[in-house]
């Protein structure tokens, strides 16, 4: 009852966020594991990496919230993770 009136208050635990993550990050590696198709492989290393960006959002967001490094992190391993599955995309185009 706690946690639905800090949710209710506009209060986030940070459980209720690495909870997310936790399932973002294992559903992709169900489907990493799991998947034949290289599209859905890239689309599942896309959730794991979304994962581990939301924990450092979160983290820093909880730890040191006056300062943007967990931000700036994440923002840099997204533009990485885009170039990347571009550049699989375009291989895997090529190839078929």
């Amino acid at each position: 009852m706690h946690i639905l009136n800090n949710i209710l208050a506009g209060q986030v635990p940070m459980e209720l966020y690495l909870g997310v993550s936790l399932i973002m990050f294992f559903a992709g590696v169900y489907g990493f594991l799991s998947r034949k198709s290289m599209l859905m492989i890239l689309i599942s290393i896309e959730l794991m990496l979304n994962a581990a960006n939301l924990n450092f959002v979160v983290f820093n967001r909880y730890l040191y919230p006056g300062q943007l490094e967990g931000f700036y992190f994440s923002l840099f391993t997204i533009a990485i993770a885009a170039c990347e599955t571009a550049v699989a995309i375009a291989i895997i185009i090529n190839i078929y």
